[in-house]
Parts: C-alpha cells; sequence; structure tokens
C-alpha cells in the first residue's frame, strides 16, 4: 500500500480537502489521457498524482479565504 509522508506537502498552510481535491482532479487527468491515448497503466492513477505532487511536478494553488481554515 503506498502511503507517502504528507507533513511536506501538508506545509505552507494547505488544507488536506484542498490535497484531497487535487489529487482526484489529476488522476482524472491522467486517467482520461491513458485512456484516450489507450495506455495501459500499471500503476494507479491516484498513485500517480500524489507522487507528482510530492515531486512538485503539479503544483496546488489554493484560494486565500480557505488557507486558514
Amino acid at each position: 500500500m503506498f502511503n507517502p509522508d504528507l507533513r511536506g506537502v501538508l506545509k505552507n498552510h494547505l488544507s488536506r480537502y484542498s490535497l484531497v481535491t487535487a489529487t482526484a482532479k489529476r488522476a482524472r487527468e491522467i486517467s482520461e489521457h491513458a485512456e484516450e491515448n489507450k495506455i495501459i497503466m500499471t500503476e494507479k492513477p491516484v498513485s500517480v498524482a500524489i507522487d507528482e505532487i510530492i515531486k512538485g511536478e503539479y503544483v496546488i494553488v489554493e484560494p486565500e479565504e480557505i488557507r486558514n481554515i
């Protein structure tokens, strides 16, 4: 089971809600791209999305009004 340390991602007051929403959005994009191009994925789209977020390849922009919730 893929269980990354998310403390580094959640720094700078990024909410867990924003992280989950962005991960789901990116996973859908990855899945749709693979389906359109007939690519067989060996890794789950959610795992790929989380990995991209952790590496900084996909940046989450969170609105100011929800940063301090």
